[in-house]
């Protein structure tokens, strides 16, 4: 199970709409499934369902102003699956969002699985919003967010590492009625890699400003700022959206783990499309995670947003930034060297030939190879796992990722992989390997929990589930009992 942290522990200071509220632009929507945004607000974040029954329950804060109660999600969905339902507004506007019907793109969406995306905020072990293809939420009949040309500010933590270049991964403004109603009907921060208006710089991901029939990054559309070509693969990303409804809109980002706000563009609405951006048509639905129309063939991550009414200061802007920073997104978990969930470990070779190799992803494939103290940051935190409970069987184990938070170690092929979650039942138990007492005698191997006469080893650097013996060559015999025994050790990355 994940471990919830210390019960009373709280966000500290101010937060996000506490901030805003004294800048004069209240927050008429707040949600997230990781914190509180309130100093005050001690109520529900999110909603799940269980897959057996049907069944629902709260997930709310451990205390005041804190963090989302995990233990309590882990302990209901014991032995089944769930999938986030509702993701409460925090706001006194409660502007909640349930999973998203048809619309004029997509077919009705489905909610995103509960457990796909665990991650570290403040010290406590908490879930984020893994968004796949056909997933997404909303709220067509909400109060306060702008309309027809209002003033508004948004953000949402996102992630550069789980992103794609389908339409569309939005958090914001969006038409009542789940179809395009034409331009400046929507007011939404658009995160991934997809480039409407060419030119776009680097190979993204982009902050972009979704205000239907297109994804501008300027007033003409396509980057007028050749140095924004994106986050890159930033584990955690502040995405930030501001527009004035009338001659003025302005796109931030920054690292949620360090740093400050970085503005990619601020100036006129987009003249381009036939207009129809000034002033804007707002009609005050929120969505996550699809476009206007429920186009939902994007992918995306979500940890908290929030949206207000005016435009908020650069200075409010910069302390939420700051209060983002400070509550340590991905931070470590507290535990090292062990196969208890939660610990982040390393995984080293045992075979004589290679006991400085340590299972490592690399452009997206598994495998082994040296890793040293000399080495780079990069390396040591490609060569790092945290260990989740068995996404398939809780007495088992699954590997995250340590840089690419919702990614997992997963066979496809009999080859491993590093994928995101996708909550299926497949991709489940292709991601979960059984512990025993190593082949050779020493260590731990992991058996294949959807092939259990399979074990993980590495060959000719690569790394498979591989038979003692068998039709493929990754299956020789030859040293099988040492190539299939791992040390399990503690995490390169800090």
């Amino acid at each position: 199970m994940l471990a919830a942290g210390a019960p009373g522990a709280a966000a500290a200071g101010s937060l996000p709409c506490d901030i805003y509220a004294a800048a004069g632009t209240p927050c008429v929507a707040a949600h997230s499934l990781v914190r509180a945004l309130y100093s005050a607000y001690d109520g529900p974040l999110y909603q799940v369902q269980r897959a057996s029954d049907g069944a629902t329950a709260n997930i709310d804060v451990l205390s005041a102003g804190g963090y989302a109660d995990a233990a309590a999600q882990d302990s209901f969905c014991a032995g089944t699956t769930c999938l986030v339902s509702k993701i409460y507004d925090q706001s006194a506007r409660h502007n909640d969002l349930t999973v998203e019907g048809a619309g004029g793109a997509g077919a009705a969406d489905v909610g995103a699985p509960a457990d796909a995306l665990p991650v570290t905020v403040g010290g406590h072990q908490v879930y984020g919003l893994e968004i796949s293809a056909g997933m997404g939420y909303r709220d067509n009949s909400t109060s306060g967010v702008a309309v027809d040309g209002q003033a508004e500010g948004m953000y949402m933590v996102t992630s550069g590492t789980h992103v794609n270049g389908s339409c569309c991964f939005d958090y914001g403004n969006a038409e009542t009625n789940n179809t395009d109603t034409g331009n400046g009907h929507m007011d939404a921060i658009n995160f991934g890699t997809e480039c409407w208006f060419a030119p776009c710089y680097g190979q993204g991901p982009w902050v972009q400003a979704d205000l239907e029939n297109g994804l501008f990054q300027s007033d003409s559309g396509y980057s007028k700022n050749t140095a924004n070509t994106g986050t890159g693969p930033l584990p955690f990303v502040t995405a930030l959206l501001k527009n004035n409804g009338q001659d003025h809109f302005a796109l931030k980002y920054g690292n949620s783990q360090t740093g400050a706000l970085t503005t990619t563009y601020s100036g006129p609405e987009p003249s381009v499309n036939g207009g129809g951006y000034s002033p804007m048509k707002q009609e005050g639905a929120i969505v996550l995670g699809t476009g206007g129309d429920n186009s939902n063939g994007s992918i995306g991550s979500f940890f908290e947003g929030v949206m207000t009414a005016g435009i908020p200061t650069d200075a409010a802007d910069n302390a939420v930034q700051a209060n983002i920073v400070s509550v340590g997104y991905g931070g470590p978990t507290g535990s090292t060297g062990t196969l208890t969930p939660g610990s982040e470990i390393s995984l080293r070779a045992t075979t004589s030939c290679c006991t400085g190799d340590y299972i490592r992803h690399q452009d997206d494939a598994a495998v082994i190879s040296s890793v040293t103290s000399g080495s780079s940051g990069l390396d040591k935190n490609d060569a790092t796992w945290i260990v989740r409970r068995g996404l398939a069987d809780s007495s088992c184990v699954s590997f995250e990722s340590r840089n690419y938070p919702g990614d997992f170690l997963r066979h496809q092929n009999f080859r491993l992989y590093r994928q995101p979650m996708n909550g299926s039942a497949l991709f489940r138990a292709d991601a979960t390997f059984c512990p025993v007492t190593g082949k050779s005698g020493t260590g731990t191997s992991f058996a294949s929990y959807n092939y259990p006469g399979k074990y993980l080893r590495h060959y000719d650097y690569g790394l498979y589930l591989a038979s003692d013996g068998g039709s493929h060559t990754w299956d020789s015999a030859t040293s099988w009992t040492d190539d299939v025994s791992w040390a399990v050790t503690s995490s390169w990355a800090p």
